[in-house]
């Protein structure tokens, strides 16, 4: 069977318009959502401006409508969708790296209907339940702000334990979720210093506690350990490698430009790390929500605006121009 629900269709040109959308009953091993929350995120600019073919929307949460055939998880559960429908078999999954899929079902928000409609078709094993104590909007922190910013992290600590200092460029919400995160894991009197071409979101991220440095006076920043780039710019990379100590690492978290690279003056002499950090890892998810549930009141700050679905139009135009942290999208689930 078939339900028809108004949703939000991505038109092209910074255009969003409501149209009648069907989703269809969950089948074997899937969960049919009603969602109730979906943060934005900068990924989404392609679809805000090159138009989408389904329903956008990454950082979902919402309750659990109907359950198909093989499912264990109760109607009525709440939870926060993992973006990538993974497929549990592949080398990659049965090691625990679910974000290295070889064979990845689907990319939800992107490649199948994501969480700005009313509805989510998932398969069962990327839905993450969530404790009572956590308030669904604030769900969506678990997945780009905290679980992107943990893995990133843990990928760090492969490199370097001994950190005392720590660089982050762009101040967005990827960098405020680092932010966060770096004072939660390396205390809270370890600098943590971060750049941007943005007032607005420096002074932001300096009601968490972190050091804000304009993008062309980064030399302030001294000589961090790590170094966490969400800018994707090819710029801020080669600044945080001229800046990173002996032993530093660069962490490459987001998407975009390129770097270049000198073998001995770059990596071999000082003995420089340059690491990827992909999304990150489901079997992740249950320490952050440890995190979540322990310092929901802090972690939830890092979104500034909330918007019904009605006025998605107005959360995109505002979160474009650069003058918020996390925008969430609510609705109040449907039945």
């Amino acid at each position: 069977m078939t339900r028809t629900a108004l949703a939000p269709r991505f038109t092209g040109a910074g255009k969003i318009e409501f149209a009648d959308h069907e989703y269809a009953d969950p089948g074997p091993g899937q969960l049919l959502l009603s969602v109730q929350a979906n943060a934005l995120c900068g990924t989404d600019r392609h679809q805000y401006f090159d138009g989408s073919s389904v329903v956008p929307g990454h950082e979902a949460a919402g309750t659990v409508l109907l359950t198909g055939e093989g499912t264990s998880t109760p109607v009525g559960t709440r939870g926060a969708v993992f973006l990538m429908d993974y497929c549990g078999e592949c080398r990659s999954c049965k090691y625990g790296a679910t974000n290295q899929c070889f064979a990845k079902r689907a990319d939800m928000g992107f490649s199948h209907d994501g969480g700005y409609g009313p509805y989510e078709l998932v398969h069962e094993s990327n839905f993450f339940p969530v404790t009572d104590d956590i308030e669904i909007g604030n769900a969506t922190m678990l997945l780009d702000v905290m679980g992107t910013s943990t893995h990133a992290l843990g990928r760090a600590a492969l490199v370097r334990q001994d950190v005392e200092s720590v660089y982050i460029a762009g101040a967005g919400p990827i960098g405020l979720g680092l932010t966060v995160m770096s004072k939660l894991t390396y205390g809270a009197d370890v600098p943590v210093y971060i750049s941007d071409v943005s007032r607005w979101r420096l002074d932001f991220a300096e009601t968490f506690g972190a050091i804000p440095l304009l993008a062309d006076d980064v030399s302030a920043a001294g000589h961090p350990d790590v170094a966490f780039d969400a800018s994707g710019k090819e710029s801020a990379r080669r600044t945080a490698l001229d800046i990173i100590s002996k032993r530093g690492a660069l962490i490459c978290v987001g998407h975009g430009e390129g770097v270049t690279l000198n073998a001995s003056d770059d990596l071999i002499s000082p003995e420089h790390a340059v690491l990827g950090s992909e999304y990150f890892r489901y079997d992740e998810m249950p320490g952050n929500l440890a995190i979540l549930s322990e310092h929901q009141e802090l972690i939830s700050r890092v979104i500034s605006h909330r918007f019904p679905v009605e006025e998605i139009s107005q959360a995109f135009r505002l979160f474009m121009a650069g003058e918020t942290g996390k925008v969430v999208i609510t609705q109040e689930g449907a039945s």
